[in-house]
């Protein structure tokens, strides 16, 4: 008997290395493989700069500020002309860095206007095994076989007027892939199918939401999570004026929480059965501008803007970058650097301090520490707990604005103009 538990404990123990060690060489999303901003290597870099610990560095085509994607021993990125007249899906060989294919994906006529803080290419692609998906707003969506490098299928009929351009990034689930098209003239919610491209449903957003505010202010950037509760499973998608839940598999809506004011950017999050909601802009207060967070109850249904309220805040709220939650505490670092950590349950304030320099990329949680990347490329790296600890400040030269991956101990950073491998 005790030969046969051995052995069973040697088949189970090597069964979870295994499947760690497969989903520690994947980040197929934003903020990971499981959209949490939490990486699986067990190792990650501490200290680098240009010369040192750098495994390799490769110039990117184009400018873009989404993040890059990695499966099994390929990276890749998306990028875009400086005019927007090209756009591209470029991969790379995760060992060496070297350029593997660089494919035009689309060439619009007329691109549309981006923010001067916007690319053409902020959507984040996603991978999973055999196929790649590319997204640039109303501009073309499409599908790429990583085996032949050949397209699968394009969309280029879901069109709005993004006005200052696309920043949503697509997610896939089960057989879908579901984006989010939200301008200033039309806002809706589409899961496609991952195999062919063609329609599964399509949701717009209530008018009687929308219809009540000026356009500007109906745009969203957003990408959604899926959550489980109560056996249901929800897509979580925070709009311009209020979260909305979906059944993720019919686009039925499930409840929604209403908030109002500018456009949202922020990814909600889920962390023991809470819902984290973080509001665009508030604009009618008068400046400065400043965000609000939610924590909401998600077991709901209708409109849950009262009864599924836990708590919320409003001081040092980011309204670009995804906050990371790890032991119950909050992590996030509003644009001008005043970073702070959060009690998840309540809301309460453990520290906060100013951080150097301007953010907009997500913190990272990496075996056992949080990175905070400004713009300018400087990286602060903090113990995780309810006291501040910072262990490490780097510098890469450039502009950083996409979230970096954590792929087998190594973080894969992405600035205007490299991409980089960076060693512990």
């Amino acid at each position: 008997m005790k030969i046969k538990l051995a052995v069973l404990s040697l088949f189970v123990n090597l069964f979870v290395f295994i499947s760690f060690s497969q989903n520690s060489e994947t980040w197929t999303h934003l903020r990971g493989s499981n959209l949490d901003g939490r990486a699986l290597s067990i190792t990650a870099p501490i200290h680098w700069s240009e010369t040192e610990n750098i495994v390799w560095k490769a110039p990117v085509k184009g400018l873009a500020w989404s993040s890059p994607v990695i499966f099994g021993k390929q990276i890749w990125v998306t990028s875009a002309s400086h005019d927007g007249k090209e756009l591209y899906a470029i991969c790379y060989d995760f060992e060496s860095g070297k350029l593997i294919r660089e494919l035009t994906l689309f060439k619009p006529g007329d691109p549309g206007n981006i923010n001067n803080t916007n690319s053409y290419a902020s959507s984040t692609p996603c991978i999973e095994d055999g196929f790649f998906y590319a997204h640039y707003g109303t501009n073309g969506t499409a599908c790429i076989n990583t085996g032949t490098f050949e397209v699968a299928w394009q969309r280029t009929d879901l069109k709005c007027d993004h006005m200052q351009g696309a920043g949503s990034s697509p997610i896939l689930y089960k057989n879908m892939l579901i984006l989010h098209i939200e301008g200033t003239d039309v806002q809706y919610v589409i899961a496609l199918d991952k195999k062919t491209g063609k329609t599964i449903w399509k949701t717009d957003r209530p008018r009687e939401l929308n219809d009540k505010v000026e356009p500007v202010y109906r745009k969203a950037y957003i990408t959604p999570i899926v959550i489980e509760v109560g056996g249901k499973e929800l897509l979580i998608s925070n709009g311009a004026q209020a979260c909305i839940a979906y059944d993720v598999n019919t686009g039925e809506e499930v409840w929604r929480f209403f908030y109002g004011e500018d456009s949202t950017v922020v990814m909600p999050l889920f962390y023991d059965g809470i819902v984290y909601i973080n509001s665009g802009w508030v604009v009618t207060q008068g400046t400065p501008y400043f965000a609000r967070m939610f924590a909401v109850n998600p077991s709901g249904r209708g409109d849950i803007t009262q009864s599924g309220l836990i708590w919320k805040t409003e001081v040092n709220v980011p309204q670009i970058s995804t906050p990371v939650i790890v032991d119950g505490k909050i992590y996030m670092v509003e644009e001008k650097g005043f970073a702070s950590c959060l009690d998840a349950k309540t809301g309460k304030v453990f520290w906060k301090e100013k951080l150097d320099g301007n953010y907009n990329v997500s913190p990272i949680y990496a075996a056992g520490n949080i990175y905070f990347i400004n713009t300018q490329g400087k990286t602060t790296i903090i113990q995780r707990g309810d006291s501040l600890n910072i262990l490490a400040t780097n510098k890469i030269e450039g502009i950083v604005k996409a979230t970096p991956a954590f792929v087998s101990g190594q973080m894969i950073l992405r600035t205007d103009k490299f991409l980089y491998l960076i060693k512990p």
